[in-house]
């Protein structure tokens, strides 16, 4: 999507960009962790793809996001999880989350997405799960 913005004797494409940092990291063995940091929309789709690919790569019984750092995240956000849900039941792994707010939280139960996704207060309680 592009949009055009008007300036004084010209116009100027900007093309919306994500403002999402993933990072990956080992949390036990068979177990990873994504940790967000940002906002999470519509223009997400490649980083939240490649960072499941990278969590996932050479097989994986869990990948646990850290919601900790998230900052927004809109329908379009909600929908690039459920696609990474379908993602991690089709590689046979299991999705689970912790940080999130009161606010994401009742997202989540609104949405029926915390009946997918296991929902815990801190990554202790969300390794202990798996």
């Amino acid at each position: 999507m592009k949009m055009l913005l008007w300036q004084p004797d010209n116009w100027e494409t900007k093309v919306p960009t994500s403002n999402l940092t993933m990072t990956v990291r080992d949390a036990a063995p068979g177990v990873r962790v994504i940790d967000i940091s940002g906002e999470i929309t519509s223009f997400s789709e490649q980083d939240i793809s490649a960072a499941h690919d990278e969590a996932a790569r050479g097989g994986v019984a869990a990948i646990i996001l850290n919601f900790d750092g998230l900052e927004y995240m809109n329908s379009g956000g909600i929908g690039l999880l459920v696609t990474t849900l379908i993602r991690a039941q089709r590689s046979g792994h299991r999705l689970l989350a912790y940080g999130l707010s009161d606010h994401y939280r009742q997202i989540f139960s609104l949405t029926r997405l915390d009946e997918a996704i296991g929902i815990y207060d801190d990554e202790a309680a969300a390794l202990a799960a798996v």
